[in-house]
């Protein structure tokens, strides 16, 4: 469940980042056209493919429910942690990336 929560948490991030005023207040810059759409591929994609470990662990049915609850739960991370702190959630969601790996190990 580690990878799908950190693949949740940075697909959020991702699609957050595809938009101008959360760029913005993170990046201090408007995003490009590309790089929007960059963003908000990189980010469907990513929740797209954090089905595969929640379902791999757990069996379809289970599963499908742990993700469902690993995608509310990084959601809810990333609303608390914006208007608050939004350079931790950014920080969180590239050391996730850089986790990445080490919890696919962990599922294998």
């Amino acid at each position: 469940m580690l990878l799908a929560l950190l693949m949740c948490y940075a697909g959020f991030v991702a699609l957050c980042l595809s938009t101008d005023r959360h760029h913005g207040e993170l990046l201090h810059s408007k995003p490009s056209p590309p790089r929007r759409l960059a963003l908000r591929v990189a980010g469907w994609l990513l929740l797209a493919l954090s089905t595969w470990p929640a379902m791999s662990a757990s069996g379809w049915a289970q599963g499908l429910v742990e993700w469902c609850a690993v995608l509310m739960l990084s959601a809810l991370l990333l609303v608390m942690l914006l208007p608050y702190r939004p350079r931790l959630a950014l920080i969180l969601a590239g050391v996730g990336l850089l986790a990445s790996p080490v919890a696919a190990f962990a599922l294998l």
